[in-house]
């Protein structure tokens, strides 16, 4: 029987969070990175991993130092996909390291996990995808994933290495503490959840939704490229909510939004009939409130002119048509109109 000891709260010293990636990957914890096949989920952990070995930084993140990562990947080849996807992203791949599973398949109790973050000095290891570390648990099991993932924590917040972990989902959906394929401990051990999958902005762009976060408050959604010739590319903040990962589906424009899409729209090449603009909201099942809010919020001028009332943009400020993105940070076919300053 275990001696029984008592600690006083007052005894325990606060410490601040540290941060690879500051509010998405904490060093000391482990993260999990979520999504369906062929999403870019590997992708995404790697340009961290290659970040990180090269000392820049991540979207909106300071630059980091440069470190030794471990990367583990039980479903792609090493020299066919891992390294030059590496190379690709530009990773200093002398800091990059492998546990050699040749003679034996590693598992998250394997001694050998601890033994290389010491001898490397590893600030991050990934595992991909964690459903092939589990050895003998039952990966469906509380029993037999609690006990696996308490243990990697401890290690993650002895040495202060961040772990990431690699997840696929399942197919049954639902709530997102749910959709992760395993026991829902994997997802309850995380201390951040980050799921990738599509968008409806192009079929080359994902965007990466932070639906879990206990360490701080979540980031704002990333969207990132795929291309087949430009490769991996950071794109920036988006929109995109969990939800709409999950489910497939894009959330409807809001009425104002739409209400001052169809202003800017209307007037991008001059003055427009007030009649001809309310008819235009009615047609597009806006209402008068909304639509005079809109106005109001652009600085819509509305002046008289041989007995009629136009709409117009205020005269002070310079405007042109641009793609919609470059004023919202996502794609569409609209055009919207930008300041030219803010080009």
């Amino acid at each position: 029987m275990a001696e029984l000891k008592i600690i006083r709260m007052s005894d325990i010293k606060p410490e601040t969070v540290e941060w690879l990636w500051e509010p998405y990957i904490p060093y000391g914890a482990i993260s999990l990175v979520q999504g369906d096949g062929q999403q870019g989920k590997t992708m995404v952990t790697l340009a961290i991993a290659a970040a990180l070995s090269k000392g820049e930084s991540l979207p909106g993140g300071n630059r980091l130092i440069p470190s030794n990562v471990i990367v583990q990947n039980a479903e792609d080849s090493y020299n066919k996909t891992i390294r030059p996807r590496l190379e690709m992203l530009g990773a200093d791949c002398d800091k990059i390291h492998i546990i050699d599973e040749e003679e034996k398949a590693l598992s998250l109790s394997d001694e050998r996990i601890e033994q290389t973050i010491i001898k490397t000095g590893a600030k991050l290891l990934l595992l991909d995808p964690v459903q092939a570390y589990f050895g003998g648990a039952n990966m469906n099991s509380a029993g037999g994933v609690r006990p696996l993932m308490k243990r990697l924590g401890q290690i993650s917040v002895r040495h202060n290495c961040a772990v990431i972990l690699v997840g696929h989902l399942n197919k049954k959906g639902g709530k997102s503490q749910y959709a992760g394929l395993g026991s829902i401990d994997i997802f309850a051990a995380a201390r951040s959840v980050l799921t990738v999958g599509n968008t409806d902005i192009d079929e080359n762009i994902r965007a990466i939704v932070h639906n879990k976060s206990n360490l701080s408050s979540a980031g704002k959604s990333q969207a990132f490229g795929l291309d087949p010739v430009s490769g991996f590319t950071w794109l920036g903040e988006c929109d995109t909510t969990i939800d709409e990962i999950l489910s497939g589906k894009k959330k409807p424009e809001s009425q104002f939004s739409k209400a001052r899409r169809l202003i800017e729209t209307a007037l991008a090449k001059g003055p427009v009939l007030s009649a001809d603009m309310m008819q235009m909201a009615e047609e597009e099942g806006i209402s008068f409130k909304t639509f005079k809010r809109a106005k109001e919020e652009l600085g819509v001028i509305s002046t008289k002119r041989n007995g009629k009332w136009y709409w117009e943009l205020p005269i002070e400020v310079e405007y042109r048509e641009c793609p919609q993105e470059r004023q919202e940070g996502q794609g569409g076919q609209s055009v919207a109109l930008v300041p030219l300053a803010n080009l």
